[in-house]
């Protein structure tokens, strides 16, 4: 009897971990915008560090993430459990960020000129002057990423607790906790091989032999190219996620979307045209905010000195 019993325990906690594994697998797609648009930011609040501090830098920032994410997946479940119709809402706020956030990545350059042209001058001083204070420079880098990563790691819990929602407690807890972990160890492993690209590829120049030579200039070229391009796919991640959310959260709007694309069944010009849509929604909905805030900000009383 006993014997029995246990082999239904170790059954019941494999079927718990096998259904936990296939929608962390779900949730996993379902952040795959957010993780990219992570994974970019976190690269670039690298850039202007020392080389030799560039995985010290690297390895502070996941410590903080580690830290967010304790402090989320808790609150996420707690916020769940005694407050379920509040979790629609922060994600229906997490898309409207998101999408805020897209608008304001791409007109950065117009909007923030004057305070990125500040910045860039702050980093080259620094880096140039042997007196400069490079720790500080180096411990602000440290606190805007984690303050980025929280943001960030927030939209990333939401999203997946938006497909875990009506499951166990435990299944609850089990695809948050593995999501977060997963996420953190893939998204600064990942960061720390990208800003270390371009040493790797001087590494390999210095080595005989001409592949060598040929594979450590791709490189080095490659290095910033790879930081754009994942800048461009990390934004047009933003719009889809956060156009999506909306889109599904917004029901009079998603049947409509749904009526366009039944002529077209499920194929691939459907797929696109779905894409299409969430990208459209997301950057109306990004710019509608952005107006929002920027009222607000006008309306807000200045500051006496």
């Amino acid at each position: 009897m006993a014997g029995s019993s246990l082999l239904l325990l170790l059954d019941d906690i494999a079927t718990t971990l096998d259904d936990v594994a296939v929608m962390a697998k779900v949730a996993a797609k379902k952040t795959t915008g957010v993780l990219g648009d992570d994974l970019a930011l976190n690269a670039e609040q690298v850039a202007g560090v020392a080389a030799e501090r560039e995985l010290p830098v690297v390895w502070a920032v996941f410590k903080g993430s580690m830290i967010n994410k304790l402090i989320l997946v808790p609150l996420a479940l707690a916020i769940n459990y005694f407050a379920p119709p509040l979790v629609t809402f922060l994600l229906m706020l997490g898309g409207a960020y998101l999408c805020f956030e897209g608008v304001e990545k791409v007109l950065h350059p117009l909007l923030h000129k004057k305070e990125e042209q500040e910045q860039e001058q702050k980093i080259h001083a620094a880096l140039i002057d042997p007196h400069g204070d490079l720790v500080a420079l180096e411990k602000d880098k440290i606190k805007g990423a984690i303050r980025t990563d929280f943001i960030l790691s927030a939209e990333i819990i939401v999203i997946a607790l938006g497909v875990v929602q009506q499951s166990s407690f435990i299944k609850q807890f089990g695809v948050l906790s593995l999501i977060a972990i997963a996420m953190t160890v893939g998204v600064y492993g990942l960061v720390a091989l990208i800003v270390k690209l371009d040493d790797i590829g001087l590494y390999m120049r210095k080595k005989p032999g001409a592949l060598n030579h040929k594979v450590g200039g791709w490189l080095v070229a490659g290095a910033p190219k790879l930081m754009k391009l994942l800048g461009v796919v990390g934004t047009i991640a933003m719009f889809t996620v956060g156009g999506s959310i909306l889109m599904h959260g917004i029901g009079p709007l998603h049947h409509w979307v749904e009526h366009i694309l039944q002529p077209l069944g499920g194929g691939f010009f459907s797929g696109l045209l779905s894409m299409l849509c969430e990208i459209v929604v997301g950057v109306v909905a990004g710019l509608l905010v952005l107006g929002l805030v920027s009222v607000a900000q006008k309306l807000r009383p200045a500051k006496t000195a």
